[in-house]
C-alpha cells in the first residue's frame, strides 16, 4: 500500500497459452487439407518465437512465459516433447492420450493454469491460442480476477474453426492467417510418409520414435475433438488446388446465399429479419454470420473472392425482399 492507502499498480505482464491439438490440427487442415500429424513436420520452436514476437507487437506489457499444453501416453514427453520443455520462458503441459486416441485433462489444466495466473496477479492479460467451447470457463475465471483475455485462432479453409461462444466472451479476437503458419509446416511427402512405420503413441511433431513401430498416433483432429474435413467443391481432383483458387462457381454461391437466407427465415424468425430491411447494407456482424454460414454450405473460403461475397449479399437480399414481397436491390461491399 502507498501512504495514501492505494494499492501498488499492477505491472503489466501476460502469458501465451496454447493449445496444441488446435493449433495443428487447425494448420493442418488450412495449409494441406489433411488431419494426421504423420503427414505434415513442424518447426515447433520456431513457431513458438513466431507466436511471442507476435505477441510483443500486439500486447501490452512482458512476456511471463509460454504454456505450451500437448498430450502423450501416460503423460511421458517424447523425445520432441523434451525439446521444447527446455525451451527458454516455456512451459510444457501434458495431458493423457487414452487408449482411443483422446486428449485428456488439457481444458482443466488450461483452466487451472489461467485462474491460479489471475488470482495470484502474476498476469494482466493471457493470449490463448485454442478453439474449443470447454474452454469458456477458463476464460471467465481468469476475467473475474481482472485479466484481459485475447483469443488467437488459426484462418479457417472454410467456416470457422472456434466455438462461438468462445469468441464472444475473450476480450478481443485475432486471426493467425495462413502466411503466419505456413513457414513452420512442411508436408511430408514421397516414401518416409507414405511406407513409414506407425508413429509411435504420443508422438508430437510427426517424428518415429525410438525402438521401431509401435501403436499409431492419434491425429490431432481426434487429440482436438470432433473434427470434420471440409467438404470439396464437385468435380475437384488432388492435385487440382490452383483450379479451386480460380474461385468458386456464381452458381453455387448464389444458391447458398438463397438457402441461408431462407434457414434464418424459418429458425430467427420473421420479424428478426424484418429487421434487416430495407437494406442492402448488412451490419458487419450479420455480414460475418452469413459469410460463416455460406461458407459451411460450400465447403470453401469466399474471403479472398470479393465478387463471390458480393453475389452471396445479393442473393441473401433477393429471398428476403421476395418474402417480404419488395423490391431487389443490390448489395454494397462491406
Amino acid at each position: 500500500m502507498t501512504e495514501t492507502g492505494s494499492p501498488l499498480p499492477l505491472l503489466s505482464r501476460y502469458a501465451i497459452i496454447v493449445d496444441v491439438g488446435y493449433i495443428y490440427a487447425s494448420a493442418g487442415e488450412l495449409l494441406f487439407g489433411v488431419a494426421s500429424r504423420r503427414d505434415y513436420r513442424v518447426d515447433a520452436d520456431k513457431l513458438i518465437q513466431a507466436l511471442t514476437r507476435h505477441a510483443d507487437d500486439l500486447v501490452r506489457g512482458e512476456l511471463l512465459r509460454v504454456y505450451w499444453y500437448d498430450a502423450a501416453r501416460d503423460r511421458v514427453p517424447t523425445i520432441d516433447q523434451r525439446v521444447i520443455a527446455q525451451m527458454p520462458w516455456v512451459k510444457l503441459r501434458l495431458g493423457n492420450l487414452n487408449a482411443r486416441g483422446q486428449q485428456k485433462g488439457v481444458d482443466a489444466q488450461i483452466r487451472a493454469d489461467m485462474e491460479a495466473l489471475a488470482r495470484h496477479r502474476a498476469i494482466t492479460d493471457a493470449v490463448l491460442v485454442a478453439g474449443d467451447e470447454d474452454l469458456v470457463p477458463a476464460v471467465e475465471a481468469a476475467q473475474a480476477f481482472g485479466v484481459r483475455v485475447h483469443l488467437w485462432g488459426i484462418e479457417p479453409p472454410y467456416g470457422t474453426n472456434q466455438a462461438e461462444r468462445l469468441v464472444w466472451e475473450s476480450d478481443t479476437v485475432e486471426v493467425l492467417e495462413r502466411s503466419f503458419v505456413e513457414p513452420y509446416f512442411t508436408r511430408q511427402l514421397g516414401p518416409e510418409s507414405a511406407g513409414a512405420p506407425p508413429a509411435r503413441a504420443g508422438q508430437a511433431l510427426g517424428h518415429p520414435g525410438p525402438g521401431g513401430p509401435g501403436p499409431a498416433m492419434p491425429s490431432p483432429a481426434q487429440v482436438f475433438g470432433e473434427r470434420h474435413a471440409p467438404r470439396l467443391s464437385p468435380g475437384y481432383r488432388p492435385g487440382a488446388a490452383a483450379l479451386v483458387r480460380r474461385g468458386p462457381e456464381r452458381e453455387r454461391v448464389e444458391e447458398a446465399g438463397e438457402h441461408v437466407a431462407q434457414k434464418w427465415i424459418l429458425t430467427r424468425g420473421e420479424d428478426n429479419i424484418r429487421d434487416l430491411l430495407p437494406g442492402p447494407i448488412l451490419p458487419p456482424v450479420i455480414d460475418k454470420e452469413l459469410l460463416v454460414d455460406a461458407e459451411k454450405e460450400l465447403g470453401l473460403s469466399l474471403r479472398p473472392y470479393q465478387e463471390a461475397r458480393e453475389w452471396l449479399r445479393d442473393a441473401f437480399w433477393a429471398r428476403v425482399h421476395r418474402q417480404f414481397g419488395i423490391g431487389v436491390g443490390k448489395s454494397r461491399g462491406l
